[in-house]
């Protein structure tokens, strides 16, 4: 504040801005100076001489902080209250003298919050609208609308230090404070050093009391380990014998003796479908027809072609072949080999000599040959198997399908155990094989996509859809389907059906027959085989036994 006291003054030009500024700066109340206790005649000639001019001081933007206010009534961390609201006094600006009197200081006199250099706080009960105590310089060139938020953060600031939070919070982590000392600490284990070490007899230690150690036992091989086959050809030894024996030789006989006969030639005619109804409820299953053959769950079958004696073969997931004499009702009628390593994918008796048995493995093709008492290695590959099938009648040269879709020729004839020649057929996976029963030179496939040979249409309808469940999981062997040889418009498959059956079905899709038996047929029999000229049906299980359904 600038005091003129040498006749009236114009007051100087300013901006807009400070216009403003100075207007909210004004209080409200009289403009008028308090009056002076000097004599009347010397206050009146002070007025008519002085002329007040305000001129509004730059604080460079800067507000009162708030932490001040906070600190002034948030109690602190020790929950102090507020002792009482602090003023910020100011001395006011000082009136005019008369002339010859000595000019007040300029500074203000040491000791007060201005001469200190100290941040004093607002008078928080003011809104800024009265004209009472004066505020610091910080605050006084503050709008009405921050003077009110100043205002509303003080008041705020004495509530929350009449909830008292500091004090709970203090109070609360004395508390847990305290209740952690208490906890019991877990002790901790013992080391194996400070253990007592425990006595053993010296038995126990397989040790001799004159101090030799006693040699160690060689472990045991488990039971679900497979001793590994060797390549190259090996002899018709059963499983549960290490030499021939008579029982052994008497089932290889009676193979050699029924290969050797003759089937009568008769043309293969396809009978009308109720003579067929009739031979179907003809076949019938009881207990001496039944008969564990295999160790393991049934993966291929075959069925020797021979109308006076019923021989069956099967192949197991360990690699073992198992041969049953189901007219001999003796214990000795079935017996074991084991010529491969892996699974037994497919099975068939030679058509041209039965005295041949081909068996696929993943990694081998073998020909058991039973006037040599030998099984025969064919073929050899570091791929894996699926399926064969011959390609000529006399049965010299088969085609061999692989998981990983290709397929290949092997020929007998030759020497060594590797394949003539190999295609991709652009499948992804090829399950199964066959060649075509008049056309040799065509054969399917199926796997992964549907394959077209070239004798068929490029798209090929289906003539007949069958809804059935056929999820066999994982412990049971996949469904095949087989076309009955006596009936070219049936086939045979299996049933996940209670009670548990094996069924038969026209190429139409209708059922024509369900073989079951509820007294001796109690599992699901994936694989099935039929005989090529007699009404004899044969289905295999997971635990390796065969039923066998006849007349």
């Amino acid at each position: 504040m600038a005091l003129s006291q040498a006749g009236p003054l114009e007051p100087e030009e300013v901006s807009p801005r400070s216009r403003q500024r100075m207007q909210e700066s004004t209080p409200r109340g009289s403009a008028e100076l308090p009056p002076s206790p000097e004599p009347a005649e010397r206050r009146a000639g002070a007025e008519r001489q002085l002329r007040v001019l305000l001129t509004p001081l730059a604080v460079g933007g800067r507000r009162p902080p708030q932490k001040r206010l906070l600190g002034a009534y948030g109690g602190g961390a020790e929950g102090r209250a507020p002792a009482g609201k602090r003023l910020c006094l100011e001395p006011p600006a000082a009136l005019p003298s008369p002339p010859g009197s000595p000019s007040p200081p300029a500074t203000p006199p040491a000791g007060t919050p201005a001469a200190n250099g100290s941040d004093g706080v607002w008078d928080a009960d003011s809104d800024g609208s009265d004209g009472g105590d004066a505020a610091p310089d910080e605050c006084s060139q503050l709008s009405a609308y921050e003077r009110k938020r100043l205002k509303n953060i003080t008041e705020n600031a004495k509530f929350f230090a009449a909830l008292k939070l500091h004090e709970s919070a203090a109070r609360l982590h004395q508390m847990a404070s305290k209740t952690q000392s208490h906890v019991t600490k877990r002790a901790k284990p013992k080391k194996a050093e400070d253990e007592t070490v425990r006595r053993r007899s010296m038995r126990l230690q397989r040790v001799e009391p004159a101090g030799v150690t006693v040699p160690d036992v060689p472990a045991q091989p488990e039971a679900e380990e497979y001793l590994r086959v060797p390549e190259g050809p090996l002899p018709m030894i059963p499983e549960d014998q290490m030499e021939n024996s008579k029982l052994t030789e008497d089932l290889l006989a009676t193979w050699m003796r029924i290969s050797e006969m003759k089937a009568n030639e008769t043309e293969k005619r396809t009978c009308d479908m109720e003579r067929y109804q009739d031979s179907l409820n003809s076949m019938v299953l009881s207990e001496n027809n039944i008969k564990k053959v295999v160790k393991y769950r049934v993966c291929s079958m075959a069925i020797h072609p021979s109308e006076s004696i019923i021989f069956v073969a099967a192949g197991d997931k360990s690699g073992q072949i198992g041969l049953w004499n189901v007219n001999c009702q003796a214990e000795e009628g079935a017996h074991a080999f084991t010529p491969h390593n892996y699974p037994v994918n497919c099975m068939h008796f030679s058509p041209f000599n039965p005295a041949h048995l081909l068996s696929l493995s993943d990694d081998s093709l073998r020909c058991g040959d039973v006037t040599r008492a030998i099984f025969d290695e064919v073929c050899r590959s570091e791929k894996s198997f699926s399926s064969f099938d011959f390609l000529e009648d006399n049965a010299s040269t088969a085609l061999v399908g692989y998981w990983d879709g290709d397929v290949a020729v092997v020929d007998r004839r030759t020497p060594g155990t590797s394949s003539e020649l190999s295609a991709d057929i652009g499948f992804r996976r090829t399950r199964t094989v066959h060649v075509h029963p008049v056309n040799k030179q065509y054969f399917v496939a199926a796997g992964s996509v549907v394959y077209d040979t070239s004798s068929l249409a490029p798209t090929v309808a289906a003539l007949s859809t069958i809804r059935r469940n056929c999820n066999t999981g994982r412990w049971l062997t996949r469904f095949r389907a087989i076309w009955d040889p006596k009936q070219e418009d049936c086939f045979v498959v299996g049933s996940m059906a209670r009670p548990r059956q094996i069924e038969v079905f026209q190429d139409t899709g209708k059922l024509l027959h369900s073989f079951c038996n509820i007294d001796c047929l109690g599992s699901v029999c994936s694989i099935t085989v039929v005989h090529p000229s007699k009404n004899i049906l044969v289905g295999g299980n997971a635990s390796g036994r065969l039923h066998v359904f006849k007349e």
